[in-house]
């Protein structure tokens, strides 16, 4: 719309050769110096920057129908022919500096031989840097470049000797050299450290740290350049600076008074702006107009809500709408109100673990004083207060305006610090306010360490704080080597009694262990005498059930067995002939031998009688007339 460029690769690439800054971007293509601004299909010139207030009268009668700060430019394809666009170039060579006028259909090379007639070096010799889209030939056409209609570049000769003058030398030198720029935002009182190289340019600096401040660069308000930094198209390398580190000091540039005239225009400005869509609007202060002084309406007629509800059932709710109503005042770089009661805030700050104690800061707010608003806006919305407020310190707020709320906090502070303290802050004028409390918990009660009134300053204020932390951090010293000594004493303890229950916790295991192990004896023991008692029985019982021994003299067949036991005693018997294997078997058994334990072996031939058919006789199994056996354990 401000540029007529149709093509989307041609505006991305111009995007990507500016760092994606959109306005570098439309610079470079609409030069604001000469009023130039250029289409696809023909050109349009205008009398008079491209924006600001003073343009808009201007431009309102040759284009009433434009609404915006940028002229929008409609490609006329009635101009065939294209005027020539001339480039302005200012050349660095050691200590001099050659200024080239060229068209934008002229090439690189084109400069080079305009140096060499100025310079009397050869152009074979010459590296023309300096440029924002790196490094270029001979053969590049200006017009590919997109430049803007001013520029600075510099030479470079690496291949002849250095002159003799030690200026030229050096300023050769810084252009390689790196500068570190220590910027101070007055505003917020914040450090920056930058680095640069001495081939940037002050313009350069300037967009840093627009992106850094939020102060657009026309409302930049420097201290600290040399008196010789008088382009921003200059390099850090020949500005002047200090090397390696150079302080400068920014800060916004205050709205000008305006007369009668002024003022109507820039209202008729204002008004034209916010009619179109809300592109590229900039807010009522980039115009010189302040919020709460549009219109010549004051600020605090502006704000209607008060800060808290009067008479609020629950201090939570209350907290809530004063930080919303804080926030839509004064912006949201405040401290961090903490949510809740008086007393979860004593809870949150003082009840802890030692090492994570913090102050409770305590600010009283009052709407009907006259300090209220420097304050808030200038010392308690600073950014190193709010920072140093939110690492060391609980802040818990309260609205004085309202009858009822004043007397509300008066009852709270009379239960936690006393009458004393309550009827200092129920003297206090409504002028005296704001107050800022600084509270340090200690075993038996609270102590209030400073009471800080609205008529400081951000220095004052923050020394203050500090010497309040300074009291506190020794306190807190003391109260973390009384806990850890007291954890010490506390961890013995634990470790003593853990021993004990260890201790106590291995004889009942031992105890309980032997008791287990007596039971299993006594069990085993039980089962031993139980097998034992059924062996007997069973032996009792197989030799009252034996027949009678035959006596030698008897008529029938007897077969006499000698039965050699393991331990190699002998034991003999007489047994019938007709008599089955069995009966010898249950003989055996009586006598503490079960078959089923022990196998019966005969001599010649070996084997195992056990094997045989206990139903056969032992006539039938050859243990006739006379037999020697022996007892054999079973595997």
């Amino acid at each position: 719309a401000c540029t007529g460029i149709e093509n989307i690769d041609e505006a991305i690439t111009l995007l990507e050769q500016n760092n994606w800054d959109l306005v570098a971007a439309i610079n470079g293509v609409i030069p604001q110096e000469n009023g130039i601004l250029q289409s696809e299909y023909g050109v349009e010139t205008l009398h008079g920057p491209a924006y600001g207030p003073s343009s808009h009268s201007a431009a309102a009668s040759s284009a009433p129908s434009s609404s915006s700060a940028f002229r929008h430019v409609v490609p006329s394809r009635q101009i065939v022919e294209r005027q020539p666009r001339m480039l302005d170039f200012r050349v660095e060579y050691r200590d001099r500096n050659v200024d080239v006028v060229l068209e934008d259909s002229s090439s690189v090379g084109d400069i080079k031989h305009i140096l060499e007639n100025e310079l009397q070096i050869p152009a074979s010799k010459m590296l023309l840097k300096g440029w924002k889209t790196g490094d270029v030939d001979d053969s590049t056409v200006l017009k590919s470049l997109h430049l803007p209609k001013n520029n600075s570049l510099y030479v470079l000769t690496p291949d002849l000797p250095p002159p003799s003058s030690s200026h030229s030398g050096a300023l050769q030198e810084s252009l390689n050299q790196n500068f570190m720029l220590i910027v101070t935002h007055r505003e917020v009182q914040r450090e920056y450290n930058l680095n640069f190289s001495g081939s940037s340019t002050i313009q350069e600096v300037k967009r840093n740290v627009y992106d850094l401040t939020s102060i657009p660069v026309r409302h930049q308000l420097w201290e600290g350049w040399p008196p010789s930094a008088t382009d921003d198209s200059m390099t850090l390398a020949a500005s002047g600076l200090t090397f390696p580190c150079h302080r400068l000091t920014v800060g916004r540039r205050s709205s000008p008074v305006q007369t009668r005239e002024q003022s109507e225009e820039q209202c008729t400005d204002v008004h034209m702006v916010s009619d179109s869509d809300g592109d590229d609007f900039e807010d009522a202060t980039e115009f010189g107009v302040d919020d709460g002084e549009m219109f010549g309406v004051a600020s605090s007629a502006l704000r209607k809500s008060p800060m808290m509800p009067e008479n609020a059932e629950n201090e939570g709710d209350a907290l809530l709408q004063f930080t919303a109503e804080f926030s839509s005042r004064y912006g949201d770089c405040h401290p961090v109100y903490f949510i809740g009661s008086l007393e979860a805030a004593f809870q949150e700050a003082f009840y802890g673990k030692a090492r994570d104690r913090k102050l409770l800061a305590i600010y009283l707010h009052h709407d009907e004083s006259v300090l209220t608003n420097v304050f808030c806006s200038q010392m308690l919305c600073a950014e190193s207060i709010v920072s140093y407020l939110s690492q060391n310190f609980i802040t818990w707020a309260w609205d004085m305006t309202k009858e009822a709320n004043r007397a509300r906090f008066l009852t709270m502070c009379t239960r936690h610090f006393g009458s004393v303290v309550a009827q200092t802050i129920r003297t206090q004028k409504t002028d005296q306010f704001p107050l800022f409390l600084i509270i340090m918990g200690k075993r038996s009660s609270n102590e209030v360490l400073k009471k800080i009134q609205g008529n400081t300053t951000v220095d004052e204020l923050m020394m203050r704080l500090m010497a309040a932390m300074e009291i506190f951090s020794a306190q807190q010293q003391e109260d973390i080597k009384d806990e850890d000594e007291r954890e010490a004493r506390e961890n013995v303890k634990r470790e003593q009694d853990e021993a004990y229950r260890i201790s106590l916790e291995a004889d009942r295991a031992k105890r309980e262990a032997q008791e287990r192990e007596m039971a299993e004896q006594f069990r085993l023991e039980q089962i031993r005498k139980e097998q034992e008692e059924e062996r007997e029985a069973i032996r009792l019982s197989l030799e009252q059930s034996l027949p009678p021994e035959p006596k030698e003299e008897s008529t029938e067949s007897v077969s006499k067995l000698r039965i050699r036991t393991p331990s190699g005693e002998f034991f003999e018997r007489r047994f019938l002939a007709s008599s089955k294997l069995q009966v010898v078997f249950d003989f055996v058994a009586s006598k503490g031998y079960p078959w089923e334990e022990y196998k019966l072996l005969g001599t010649f031939p070996r084997r195992d009688v056990t094997q045989l058919d206990p139903n056969k006789s032992l006539l039938e199994v050859k243990l006739y007339p006379q037999e020697t056996l022996f007892l054999e354990a079973k595997e």
